[in-house]
């Protein structure tokens, strides 16, 4: 290379260099492996999380001289690593060996004798100032002399401690002495831990700053009363409260500490922005049972001071539309409790029933105790139904009702453990607009339980009973159908059910009985397959009807919307093609798992 080309040997100088440190870096590369001895459970887990040459085993970069240096600092991160458990007298015998081939590993080894742990030999524990005899608090630390030191135990209990006070309003309490004094030699601890209460503070008066809604509303959120004891928790789940209900944007509860009267009473004040009045939601979707589906949602958040609200829906799909419009009114409790009208529309084209059903329901729905939730009404009913190829029926009625709910999941959306279950009775009296009388209950259920990282069993089932005079006495939408997608797969949308000889169409049935097992296994990431049986039937006395059965595979993929599932069910039973269909059916649904 001459010189008279500098711009030549500044690119090429550079390049080499790096192709030969890269080509370096790989030669030096060398595998290692870390083995220890003597420890198992809790504490090996801690030695392995601190030791530096076990986290850094794998790196690309590592090094001879790299492993030396942290070998010769494992002995001390070991030891740091075991004194939260007690151990203090720690025996370790280190070696790290070069490997014995050219491809080998380095290995390096560490004998570990943790020796007898130190124990607590005594415990000074001491509540002193206004709050020192308030039974709420404790008269003992959760630990006892004799046993094994833990510093994870002591700084629970201490932390346990600080929140107790705090939720008594003692929040200017002070820890005038916490410490563990360590005696390694005589294998003893001395836990020592003061703290001065201070005085008590107590809940002042209320105010709140915003523009929307009645102050008379707003205090029905209030889980506590002035007077009583201070507690800062209270007045997060307040800030919940208030946000959840979507009425406002942001909420700021500001306690006044520096404000307290001579009561030591706080006041409090409530700063929150109104949220955006309107919400609007457009959706796409496909499920087997009904075929494509476009949606459109309204949502209006308040109308009025008083917490009003309203929503509308509209579903359009080729086998099952639905309009619906809900206006809901707040009371009492208004978390917990409310009123609403409800008037919907919906279309009809299956195999068992094509027309319309008309619908108004005035109902009051409560949160009951262990998270159940009761709504009960009336509903007036007008429907014009045709059953397969019969005539169409006009049928009005007013039927009370009332439905018990509760669902229990960590995930509603994508559950590894949880439960839905609903109760529901609705019926009719004669004379009442409606011209028959029918009394009918369902309950509905899904549990799902996580085995392991890998598997799901998810299980599922309907049971239902109607008590009517005859078959014919029933609304064709109070009676009960079976088959699709969320019933028995395998068989089209209320395909199954008790039939009429001479047509063969689908009549529906007062009795119904589905059960569902599936099993669920990972394959990587978000996917995993499914195997699973469905079987059961709409059933009815007048009507000769079997249990259909159906196998299937699955595969799942879980969105953030909830799974896709896509499932190839088999007819057991009943062939479909005996209608000119096929054996098998494919159905996919994409939704929430409860």
């Amino acid at each position: 290379m001459s010189a008279t080309q500098p711009w030549l040997r500044s690119i090429l100088v550079p390049l080499l260099v790096g192709a030969l440190w890269s080509g370096s870096a790989s030669l030096w590369a060398v595998d290692l492996r870390v083995e220890i001895e003597g420890l198992s459970g809790e504490s090996a887990a801690n030695v392995l999380a601190m030791l530096s040459i076990y986290q850094e085993r794998d790196a690309k970069d590592l090094t001879e001289a790299r492993i030396e240096a942290l070998h010769r600092h494992a002995p001390a991160q070991i030891r740091k690593a075991l004194e939260p458990f007690g151990f203090y007298r720690i025996q370790i015998e280190a070696h790290l060996d070069p490997p014995e081939r050219a491809d080998g590993a380095w290995l390096a080894r560490y004998r570990i004798d943790p020796g007898e742990p130190v124990r607590i030999a005594q415990i000074d524990y001491r509540l002193t100032g206004p709050g020192a005899a308030d039974p709420a608090l404790p008269r003992s630390l959760p630990l006892a002399v004799g046993e094994v030191l833990n510093h994870a135990a002591y700084e629970r209990a201490k932390s346990d401690l600080q929140y107790a006070v705090l939720s008594q309003g003692y929040l200017d309490y002070q820890l005038t002495r916490h410490r563990v004094l360590v005696d390694p030699q005589a294998n003893a601890a001395w836990v020592e831990l003061h703290l001065d209460t201070g005085p008590q503070y107590r809940f002042g008066p209320v105010q709140f700053r915003q523009d929307l809604l009645d102050e008379g509303l707003l205090r029905r959120y209030l889980r506590f009363k002035e007077g009583e004891i201070y507690n800062p928790e209270v007045l997060l789940a307040l800030q919940g409260r208030l946000l959840s209900s979507e009425y406002y944007r942001t909420v700021e509860i500001i306690p006044h500490k520096e404000a307290a009267d001579t009561e030591l009473r706080i006041p409090i004040e409530v700063v929150a922005e109104r949220n955006l009045a309107n919400k609007y939601r457009v959706g796409l979707g496909f499920a087997t049972d009904i075929g494509p589906r476009l949606t459109l949602d309204y949502h209006r958040r308040y109308l009025n001071p008083w917490g009003d609200r309203l929503r509308t829906e509209l579903s359009l799909a080729p086998a099952l539309s639905q309009w619906e419009f809900e206006y809901r009114v707040p009371i009492r409790d208004p978390t917990r409790d409310y009123v609403l009208v409800r008037p919907s529309s919906t279309y009809y084209d299956t195999a068992a029933r094509q027309g319309w059903v008309y619908s108004l329901q005035l109902a009051h729905s409560s949160q009951r105790s262990h998270g159940w939730r009761r709504t009960f009404g009336l509903d007036y009913r007008d429907e014009s139904l045709s059953e397969g190829l019969s005539k169409q029926r006009q049928i009005a009625e007013l039927a009370p009702h009332v439905t018990w709910s509760k669902t229990v999941a960590e995930d509603p959306i994508n559950t590894n453990d949880g439960y839905r279950i609903q109760y529901s009775l609705v019926g009719a009296i004669q004379g009442m607009i409606s011209k028959t009388s029918y009394l009918s209950g369902q309950v509905q259920f899904k549990w799902i339980k996580r085995l392991d990282p890998d598997y799901r069993l998810i299980t599922r089932g309907n049971l239902g009973a109607t008590w009517a005079k005859d078959l014919q006495d029933l609304p064709s939408s109070r009676r009960f159908y079976a088959g699709g997608d969320h019933s028995i797969r395998g068989w089209g949308f209320e395909a199954l059910g008790p039939t009429d000889p001479h047509t063969g169409e689908t009549l529906g049935g007062r009795y119904l009985a589905v059960g569902s097992l599936e099993l669920e296994r990972r394959l990587s990431g978000r996917w995993s397959l499914a195997v699973f049986t469905d079987l059961g039937n709409a059933f009815d006395p007048d009507y000769k009807q079997d249990i259909a059965q159906a196998l299937g595979l699955g595969l799942r993929w879980a969105s953030p919307l909830g799974p896709v599932r896509l499932d190839l069910a088999f007819a057991l039973s009943k062939h479909q093609d005996e209608d000119g269909g096929t054996p098998a059916r494919l159905h996919i649904v994409i939704g929430p798992d409860l």
